[in-house]
This record gives C-alpha cells, sequence and structure tokens, in this order.
C-alpha cells in the first residue's frame, strides 16, 4: 500500500480495513508511529505521555532496541519450531527455567501461550483437567469476581465481570460465576472494609456452599483489578480466599497477566500478601508487549499430574505459537532489562510517588478515592463526595476527561460500569518522577473541564 499523503487520507484508510476493539467508527483513530520510554509520538508529530503502558504492558518502556535485536538474532537461527508432541527450542527451555526461579515456590512448571486470554482459557480447561484426573468430573465451575477481567475468549469473556463485554457476545459459556469483588470505594458508609463481606472470603465461602462445592473448579482473581478500575484489596482478603479454596478444595487461579513482572512493585503481586496460587496466569510484562507471549505456571502436583497423564487421559491442549523461539527470546531479553535496572523496585518507589500526587487531586471536588499499588493507579470521578455518588452514565463526564487529556499529552483510559467511573493509570516502570508530575497537571486542568463541559 502507498501512504495516503496526508494524515486525513490514512484515517480514512484505518477506518475502510481494519476493525478496532473497543472503539467505535464514530471517533476519528489516532496514527501512532513511535515511542521511546514512557513518550509516544502520532503520525503529526504530536507527543503524548503513555498513561496505560500501551494496554497496560509495556512495562520497560517503548524503543528498547535490545528486544528487538534479541528477535531479529532468533529470527535469522530459528524463527519458529512447533512445541506439539515433544519439540522444544533453546529460548521456551531457558525462559522456562529462569520463570521456575522468579515465581512462587510452589510453581515450577510453564506452558506458554500467545497472551492473556488463551492463558486464562488454558487454566480453565487445566483446572477441569485435575478434577477428571482426581475422580471428581462433576468439578465444572469456575467462579470469578464483578469487575474483574479475564479476556474476551469465549471462556474468558465469561469469567470476565463487566457486562458491557457480554452484550453482544451471550449467552455466556455455562458454569461460570461471579461473586462481589473487593471494590472498597463501594463499601457502604459505617461498615468496616475489613469484615465486609466482599473484602473477605465470605463471599467466596457462600457461593462455593450455594453450588456445591463438588461442582466448583476453581476460582480465579485479579491480585489487582485492571480494566475493572484498579482495585486493591484488603491486607487479609488473598490469605483468606487462600484458606476457603483449601477448606473446599478449590483451585485457586492468579489472574496476574497485568500485575505479574513488576507492574505492582513485587515481581508476582501476590507475593505482597505472603500468597501461593495452584495456577498462575500471566502475559503483558513478560515482553513489555514487544511480542505476543503468555502462559500458565502450574503447581507441583499439577504438573505431576500432567505428566502422568497417557491415552484418554493426555493433557490434550495446544495453540500453534505456545512456547514460540522469537518470543520466548524477547522475553528473555525483557527479564534481563527489569532485573538490570532494578524496574521492581523503581515501580514500587515511583509508584508510591504517583499515588501521592493522585491523592493531591483529591483536593478538586469531584476526584475521590485514589488507591493503587506500583504503577497501577485509579481516581474516582464523583458527582458527590459524600455520598460517592457517580455522574449518569449519559453525561460522559470520564470520557470527555480522557479526551481532553489527550488533546494535552495524555493517553490513558477510563472505567464506567454501573456505580463507579475511574481514571486509570499504569505508565511504564520507567516513568520518571517529573513526567508524573505532568500527569497529574494534564488530569488537574482535563477533569474540571469535562464536568463543565457535560454539564
Amino acid at each position: 500500500m502507498v501512504r495516503p499523503v496526508s494524515t486525513d487520507q490514512l484515517v480514512a484508510t484505518d477506518s475502510q480495513y481494519l476493525l478496532h476493539p473497543l472503539h467505535s467508527s464514530t471517533h476519528r483513530a489516532r496514527v501512532l508511529v513511535r515511542g521511546q520510554g514512557s513518550v509516544m509520538w502520532d503520525v503529526d508529530g504530536r507527543e503524548y505521555i503513555d498513561g496505560l503502558s500501551g494496554l497496560w504492558n509495556v512495562n520497560v518502556g517503548h524503543g528498547r532496541v535490545e528486544l528487538a535485536d534479541a528477535a531479529q538474532r532468533q529470527m535469522s537461527t530459528l524463527a519458529f519450531c512447533s512445541s506439539y508432541n515433544g519439540q522444544s527450542n533453546l529460548p521456551a527451555i531457558e525462559l522456562a527455567e529462569r520463570l521456575s526461579r522468579l515465581a512462587y515456590p510452589n510453581l515450577n512448571t510453564t506452558f506458554f501461550t500467545s497472551g492473556g486470554a488463551e492463558s486464562n482459557e488454558s487454566a480453565f480447561k487445566t483446572a477441569r483437567y485435575v478434577w477428571k484426573r482426581r475422580g471428581k468430573p462433576a468439578k465444572v465451575k469456575i467462579i470469578s469476581r464483578r469487575h474483574g477481567y479475564h479476556g474476551v475468549t469465549m471462556a474468558a469473556m465469561s469469567a470476565t465481570g463487566l457486562p458491557p463485554y457480554h452484550t453482544m457476545f451471550g449467552p455466556l459459556v455455562p458454569n461460570f460465576i461471579q461473586i462481589d469483588g473487593p471494590y472498597l470505594y463501594r463499601c457502604p458508609n459505617g461498615v468496616d472494609p475489613v469484615t465486609w463481606a466482599p473484602a473477605t472470603g465470605e463471599a467466596l465461602e457462600k457461593q462455593i456452599l450455594e453450588e456445591g462445592s463438588d461442582t466448583v473448579a476453581a476460582f480465579i482473581a485479579e491480585p489487582v483489578m485492571g480494566a475493572g478500575g484498579v482495585v486493591v484489596p484488603t491486607a487479609g482478603y488473598f490469605k483468606q480466599i487462600r484458606a476457603v479454596c483449601d477448606k473446599y478444595d478449590i483451585l485457586f487461579i492468579a489472574d496476574e497477566v497485568i500485575t505479574g513482572f513488576g507492574r505492582t512493585g513485587r515481581f508476582f503481586a501476590l507475593e505482597r500478601w505472603g500468597v501461593q496460587p495452584d495456577i498462575m496466569s500471566f502475559a503483558k510484562g513478560i515482553t513489555s508487549g514487544y511480542i505476543p507471549l503468555g502462559g500458565i505456571m502450574v503447581s507441583d502436583e499439577i504438573a505431576d499430574l500432567i505428566r502422568g497423564g497417557s491415552g484418554g487421559a493426555t493433557w490434550m491442549h495446544a495453540y500453534t505459537y505456545s512456547a514460540h523461539p522469537t518470543a520466548c527470546a524477547v522475553g528473555l531479553a525483557n527479564l534481563d532489562i527489569v532485573a538490570r535496572e532494578r524496574l521492581v523496585e523503581k515501580s514500587a518507589d515511583t509508584g508510591a510517588y504517583l499515588l501521592s500526587r493522585l491523592k493531591d487531586l483529591e483536593q478538586l471536588p469531584n476526584v475521590d478515592g485514589a488507591r493503587g499499588l506500583g504503577m497501577m493507579a485509579a481516581i474516582e470521578i464523583v458527582d458527590d463526595k459524600a455520598t460517592k455518588t457517580g455522574f449518569p452514565a449519559e453525561r460522559g463526564v470520564s470520557a470527555r476527561a480522557i479526551a481532553l487529556a489527550a488533546e494535552k499529552g495524555l493517553i490513558t483510559r477510563q472505567r464506567h460500569y454501573g456505580a463507579g467511573e475511574s481514571i486509570m493509570l499504569a505508565p511504564p516502570l520507567t516513568t520518571t518522577r517529573d513526567q508524573v508530575d505532568r500527569v497529574i497537571s494534564i488530569l488537574a486542568d482535563a477533569i474540571p473541564a469535562a464536568v463543565k463541559a457535560t454539564t
């Protein structure tokens, strides 16, 4: 294709030939052409701070030539080989071994996918496989949480607790059930979050008993909810969840697709609460988005069960691009950067500064509920702080704020589902404090202007 001579023509060609997710064709596409660190530029040369790390994934920042070099070296040697029927490759072996040193002590075995939704699909299938192998074939149900996000393939979408993703694609896959999660900003006034059922293991236990523990295969949760509004749990939440899962013989799947690889100021987020899952799904930060890669890590007990399967009990699960050698080579180079530049520690430090500056924004009349862990944070946009009353969805306040922020040089994302309306931030782990200050300055202008413009 010959490149159109004007931006208008380029956007028109995009509109004609590409389908964009979560995008109305009534809105003009933004065509980005270059990135460096935490900054991106569009086709007209306008500069933007990447306030969401692409899609929660460009952890090491844009423009890392060493990642391109790693891909080129591997492509020149062995660009692809299938992992079916026992075939393997050197980068996949090395990356799996390195992950076993970085992850929870009970997780030492990896199956690679191409992304987060594939990872969660793999986790759900593996959970059902486990219970069939253990002689409990009725344990098929998956419990997830409202406001959680686990992908939008059919089973992953059915676990995702955000109704707008369901509306035009139902019915959902059977045997997926959702409970309330620890959306602490919506804890009723006068109720202690430490004892509020959605913020404890009580909500999960109640649902397991209602379903019958002999029918439930697994519970899946993001340590910190991402697309659902950066929902941070109480300190004791996951220890209670782990205890409930153990009590009723339920597998615990940790969806660390967003939270893994330093995003929350720990290499993996559950480390913060001293909890180990049975299965962990990952993606995004494993390559910082430079090439598609994801996977699941399974406990030693589950790994032994899978390896012991044969005949009709073989683990008949696969993807063409599982253990892709080029993707794994990029993953290894990416982990080298994370370690060399101490980006986990930097995430914790800069993230604390980001949260403190977001709390400064609470001085604005329509900003409340600043929260976050590491380089993952959010604020609530409300009509009335005292009652935590949000704006009507049709006013589109947060959407307008995001549009105004983009005009001022910040790209990020809002959430408006049900009662809550949030603006979310997850810039690259390499983001500087000066860039954080610029983000806050832009939002401090954009939010009041959005409230006024939508009145």
